[in-house]
């Protein structure tokens, strides 16, 4: 990357004042705003290294940290001698409190980050924590593997990822399983954290972080977190509203790209099925990955021996899948990750232009 440090004239100064390029695409004077090449570097840390296994046994992950500090509201304020209004109350408190914390915290680093030396470089090492790329892709990749051992390695691999009841999966619904985790967890997982770090820096993405913890903890329909959950399940869905589509629409143009996929398909179902499935966001990845692929996604399930309805995704595609399946999707997840990357170096680039 020698090309960092060449220069540019700065037009509007003396005609011997140059501006290093590094000072564009390297440094930010907020920590609201965090630059493109920075973010790249983050995403390409985590597709690296992932999450080392050997520095969270010495070091809390920055999500348990989370989890705990919500862990110890909802004991503290999720009464059910409480009324319904009172749980709803004091879930709303309760997630203010964590997403203020997280927002808090993302700001006082990336504003260390600008004042000390190599700041930037370190802000991308924290920053690669919070996005799972990678990881995502090996706990599918284990679904696949196991899968082509035995169906008992499959259960044992997708129990994992999914909350269902995994004895009740043959290899078929474990297979259409992994595929959906795979592509609604590339919005939750990868782009909408890539997406809240562009719009407003760290502090965004910490904020996001909390915000889906929350919702993975606490935005459940049951009688504990019918109304404790509600506000955080709905911060959820409005967050990752943009997210979800622009999920979609990647694995769309990844389809063009990856020879066997059918974009057509994919760009179909995904306008056609999303609004129909269950979740809010969730569809229209699914619906996107399913088209792409041919096969049908969603569908019904059982969850805690509770058949759940729901609609299919691309209901015409073929309902049985296997291990070849999942092989198609995690390349189609693979050419959808290097399209992000593609577009934040064209934004660094762009805004390096027109600076």
């Amino acid at each position: 990357m020698a090309w960092v440090n060449r220069f540019r004239i700065d037009a509007s100064a003396s005609p011997y004042h140059v501006e290093p390029m590094s000072s564009i695409l390297f440094i930010s004077n907020t920590a609201f705003f965090t630059p493109p090449l920075i973010i790249l570097l983050a995403m390409i840390i985590d597709a690296l290294v992932g999450d080392p296994k050997w520095l969270y046994r010495g070091v809390p992950h920055p999500v348990v940290l989370l989890g705990k500090l919500i862990s110890v509201l909802e004991s503290g304020f999720n009464k059910s001698i409480e009324s319904n209004r009172r749980r709803f109350i004091a879930g709303v408190q309760s997630s203010a409190i964590v997403i203020a914390v997280a927002a808090i915290a993302g700001y006082v680093i990336a504003a260390l980050c600008q004042i000390i030396p190599a700041g930037m470089i370190i802000l991308a090492l924290l920053a690669s924590s919070l996005i799972a790329w990678r990881g995502l892709y090996a706990h599918v990749r284990d679904v696949m593997v196991g899968l082509n051992t035995s169906l008992e390695e499959g259960r044992e691999a997708i129990s994992h990822i999914v909350g269902r009841d995994p004895e009740s999966l043959d290899e078929s619904a474990i297979s259409r399983a992994a595929i959906e985790s795979l592509a609604e967890n590339f919005s939750d997982g990868t782009v909408a954290p890539i997406f809240w770090f562009a719009v407003l820096g760290l502090p965004g993405l910490c904020a996001y972080k909390a915000i889906n913890t929350l919702d993975s903890m606490i935005g459940h329909r049951n009688g504990r977190y019918e109304y404790f959950g509600k506000a955080a399940a709905r911060i959820d869905d409005a967050v990752n509203y943009i997210p979800a589509r622009l999920t979609g629409f990647l694995i769309v143009i990844a389809a063009c790209l990856v020879r066997g996929a059918n974009a057509k398909n994919a760009f179909k179902a995904m306008f056609r099925d999303a609004p129909r499935h269950r979740s809010f966001n969730a569809g229209w990845p699914e619906a996107a990955m399913a088209g792409a692929l041919g096969i049908a996604l969603a569908g019904p399930r059982i969850y805690d021996g509770v058949e759940v309805p729901d609609h299919w995704m691309n209901e015409a595609g073929v309902r049985m899948a296997g291990p070849d399946d999942i092989s198609r999707a995690l390349l189609l997840y693979r050419v959808a990750g290097g399209l992000i990357m593609a577009l934040l170096l064209g934004l660094a680039f762009a805004i390096y232009s027109f600076s």
